[in-house]
């Protein structure tokens, strides 16, 4: 049997045609902002949002990881999601796909986006953002609509977003096309110095393979002295181990660029941050921003950037670019408050993982107090083995439960 396709003259008649009466007059209320201007500000937001898919309109692999966002079980949750987009906001799932999904369109270009929209739509720019960020899910839906009718592939994707641009205009500045020509020129850059560090990386020339060599065998050597009658304590023995592998695993995601590409973004106080596009940092600054999403019990960010000396509560210098962002965001946000959680996997001594958890935890505190935050609005806490997010059976469960995360505690 044939299947039908939604239908829409573009993709964004389709997509505003997923705001419904009701989703219009919730978030003109949750944001304070008239229903005309949240019409508005939704078209040109949802606009903006597909003039940066656009540019990249010839990227099929570009385009393949936006297909497989609304292919099948996460295509279906984000179209479950948009009942309470006016109400509550989007769950915290699609959340934190419009926060990373952004950058990945807008690159560094986020604020000017926002500001824009704020302007041509008259809305205050905390409304702007909401707007940006609700646009996402309806793309989304739509795209995921159209690939559920097994209407969409990377070819039928591509012509339909070069079909649209003419359409978009409509919506926005003469120069809004060109701004993100440049940005997309500044993104294949950056994508092509990724592409050649990956080479370095396949022909051996990777420090970080030295770096892995060197650890596996100091933590031999450490293992032959136990087991010849040294008075080495087997449990740093373990702990260095695994430590090592944690030390390793971490410095090769910030030298592999898993984090995506490095992009400037400017915080309220004016100070510029070059943060990566996945990094801890722009999770923060996006959910700092939304205010659509509450502080809550649950909501933790993994540091992604973070090196310990093995075995040991010893910050590495490599670690002081995310540790000066983070006190940098504090700084830019001063009513926010944050805890500190460390965290270990499940192998070794409980009391020993408890303490070392908790002594990385202050550890982080205090560097961020040495770096300018106020004492009293930073708590930490080392939790141990409790809360893994992984499973504690394999090697990579237990590397990404040894991890160092951060909640908010007050916007």
């Amino acid at each position: 049997m044939a299947t039908t396709r939604p239908m829409a003259s573009s993709i964004l008649d389709g997509v505003l045609g997923l705001v419904t009466p009701e989703m219009k007059q919730a978030l003109a209320a949750r944001l304070g902002e008239s229903p005309v201007a949240v019409q508005s500000g939704l078209g040109t937001a949802a606009a903006a949002t597909l003039a940066g898919l656009v540019s990249k309109a010839g990227d099929s692999s570009f385009l393949n990881q936006i297909i497989s966002l609304v292919s099948g079980s996460s295509g279906q949750g984000i179209l479950n999601s948009l009942s309470s987009l006016g109400s509550s906001g989007p769950s915290s799932s699609v959340a934190d796909i419009a926060s990373r999904f952004l950058p990945m369109v807008f690159g560094g270009q986020s604020n000017m986006v926002t500001n824009m929209l704020s302007q041509r739509a008259g809305v205050s720019s905390s409304a702007a953002s909401t707007l940006l960020q609700s646009a996402v899910p309806l793309i989304l839906g739509f795209l995921a609509k159209l690939h559920s009718a097994g209407s969409l592939s990377t070819g039928s994707l591509s012509n339909m977003l070069k079909a649209d641009a003419p359409n978009l205009q409509n919506y926005l500045p003469s120069s809004f096309f060109s701004s993100l020509s440049s940005t997309a020129s500044g993104l294949t850059d950056r994508a092509a110095m990724a592409e050649r560090a990956v080479a370095d990386k396949a022909k051996g020339t990777n420090w970080m393979a030295i770096v892995g060599v060197l650890v596996a065998l100091l933590a031999v050597w450490l293992v032959y002295r136990a087991l010849s009658g040294s008075s080495v304590n087997t449990k740093p023995v373990t702990d260095a181990a695994s430590n090592a592998a944690t030390s390793v695993s971490n410095t090769a995601n910030a030298a592999w660029a898993s984090l995506g590409a490095f992009f400037k973004t400017s915080l309220p106080d004016g100070t510029q941050l070059n943060i990566p596009q996945y990094g801890v940092e722009n999770k923060l600054i996006s959910f700092l921003n939304d205010s659509s999403r509450p502080v809550d019990k649950d909501t933790w960010f993994d540091f992604d950037r973070l090196l310990f000396d093995t075995g040991s509560a010893t910050l590495q210098p490599a670690s002081d670019d995310q540790l000066k962002n983070i006190a940098a965001i504090m700084k830019a946000y001063p009513n926010v408050k944050i805890k500190i959680g460390g965290y270990t996997d499940n192998t070794g001594d409980a009391a020993a993982n408890l303490k070392l958890s908790q002594d990385r935890a202050n550890t982080v505190m205090a560097q961020l107090v040495s770096l300018g935050v106020a004492s009293d609005r930073i708590e930490a806490q080392g939790y141990g083995s409790d809360h893994p997010v992984a499973d504690n059976s394999t090697d990579e469960g237990r590397q990404k439960n040894r991890r160092i995360s951060l909640r908010v505690t007050q916007k």
